[in-house]
């Protein structure tokens, strides 16, 4: 895996014709001499071996997992009528809508690795080439909410939320060659530079009757559309009352709908560059991939060769990803985070794991998240043991939303449970904190006894790992915050 990143990196280092002056060597300086000056990238029609084929296809599917990932989601919309749940779990709606949950998201649910139940989800593809889309958002009084936005690679795109003191109103999503006049009424306007964009609303939701009843009023006014359906008007939708579907998707082995099949991959790689523009400093990389590309158009036999790139890559190099321990920037104490969650730019490797480990992440000022699979002595997790974290009462997370700690199997998905227990925090009103003001969490496969059971998190008797979230976070959460580590008790 790492001779593939830094091939990848060098690839990139030694296409990217952005270099300061100073950094080049002019032996003939003259007035031409300029930021336009053109750095000959591949020449056509050159001799590829099978073995270059194979080492650079690895590569390009690494590279372009997350985007593929996006591309093969807009497929599942284009089968929807109208917004409704797939398999009765998953919010799904037709291209440019969204769907919104009415709860917390049911267990049964594969689309997403590492969903949470501290919120009510929406989701919805939008392709803006086909139309700009007006999003709109109520008055959310003092609940934790953000709209998450972001393109095809999975960048945010927009800032939409309570930690930017965003109000009510209607917010349009333009693509990059929209061109068109404004409507009178709008709130604001973000642009997305790439077509293909997707949309996440949260709303924080307590765990209680009361509250489950309380948000649905404000909810039901939370929509996407197209813009030639904008009127000024606010509309609404009983999210509640949505219908549900057959999920064609099936998961395999109680892992993620596969997104991504490495077989299919080259076939539709080219039409995920033509999606994505290249960034600035990418253009020598999109000319590298493309002149793979082109020789495959006229060699057959390199296509087989790809097909084989790909699938050694899914195993050997997207598969580890799966496990949080090969995934962010360690912190301490076995936790890694992800520094640059929804703003990756250029990093690779960070925009890849986090779409395997757990796409959709938030940009770090509306979330910050902490990950483990292993104990505080480097041993893998196992609900064989019994554990306990606990949080001294300055490190229990600093938010100005919430923060959770939730539980996933091996697949990052909920551990199913007869108590239905799947995540502790902000939303559980009856934690029983400790003398001194700490919090003792408590791991394990049995239901403990006493108090402990209110801060008894279910474990799989098997591996699983942690998720530690903590949504509008303070400074020091983003910039200097080590989790405790895991203890066997």
């Amino acid at each position: 895996m790492k001779k593939v990143i830094l091939l990848l990196i060098i690839t990139f280092l030694s296409c990217n014709s952005n270099k300061k002056e100073s950094d080049t060597v002019h032996t003939e300086p003259t007035a031409s001499d300029s930021a336009k000056t053109i750095v000959p990238g591949p020449v056509p029609d050159v001799v590829m071996t099978k073995e270059y084929v194979y080492q650079l296809g690895k590569q390009m599917y690494f590279w372009g997992w997350p985007l593929m990932n996006m591309h093969n989601r807009v497929l599942v919309m284009r089968q929807v009528p109208e917004p409704g749940l797939n398999g009765g779990a998953v919010p799904v709606a037709p291209v440019n809508h969204l769907c919104m949950t009415s709860d917390y998201i049911t267990p049964a649910e594969r689309y997403v690795a590492c969903p949470n139940q501290d919120v009510v989800y929406g989701f919805g593809i939008m392709l803006l080439n086909e139309s700009p889309v007006v999003i709109q958002v109520p008055d959310f009084g003092d609940r934790f909410w953000v709209v998450q936005l972001g393109n095809q690679r999975t960048d945010g795109i927009a800032r939409l939320g309570a930690m930017y003191g965003s109000k009510k109103g209607f917010y349009l999503i333009a693509g990059p060659g929209w061109k068109g006049e404004v409507p009178d009424g709008i709130t604001e306007v973000f642009r997305s530079d790439t077509n293909l964009a997707f949309v996440i609303p949260r709303a924080f939701l307590n765990n209680t009757p009361e509250d489950k009843a309380a948000i649905q009023h404000v909810i039901n006014q939370l929509m996407a559309y197209p813009l030639s359906e904008y009127d000024g008007k606010a509309k609404t939708k009983e999210w509640a009352k949505v219908p549900s579907f057959p999920d064609p998707n099936k998961s395999e082995g109680g892992k993620e709908v596969a997104f991504v099949v490495p077989e299919k991959f080259f076939a539709e790689f080219p039409d995920v560059l033509k999606e994505v523009p290249a960034m600035r400093g990418e253009e020598g990389l999109y000319g590298l991939f493309n002149s793979v590309m082109n020789a495959v158009k006229k060699d057959s036999t390199l296509m087989p060769v790809l097909i084989k790139a790909a699938v050694d890559a899914e195993k050997e190099l997207i598969e580890p990803l799966r496990q949080f321990k090969n995934v962010g920037v360690p912190v301490g104490n076995y936790w890694n985070t992800t520094k640059n969650g929804a703003a990756f730019g250029t990093d690779y490797l960070s925009r890849t794991s986090a779409a395997r480990a757990n796409i959709f992440v938030n940009q770090p000022q509306e979330t910050i998240y902490y990950n483990q699979d292993l104990d505080s002595k480097g041993v893998e997790l196992n609900g064989n043991t019994n554990y306990t974290i606990t949080f001294p009462k300055d490190l229990i997370p600093k938010v100005k939303g919430f923060w959770s700690l939730t539980v996933y199997d091996s697949n990052h998905f909920f551990f199913i449970n007869e108590s239905k227990i799947y995540s502790l925090g902000t939303k559980n009103k009856n934690l029983k904190y400790n003398p001194d003001g700490s919090l003792t969490i408590y791991f394990q496969n049995a239901k403990p006894s006493g108090d402990k059971s209110n801060n008894w998190l279910p474990v799989p008797k098997g591996k699983f790992g942690l998720l530690l979230r903590a949504y509008w976070p303070e400074e020091n959460m983003i910039k200097g915050y080590t989790p405790p580590g895991l203890v066997k008790s």
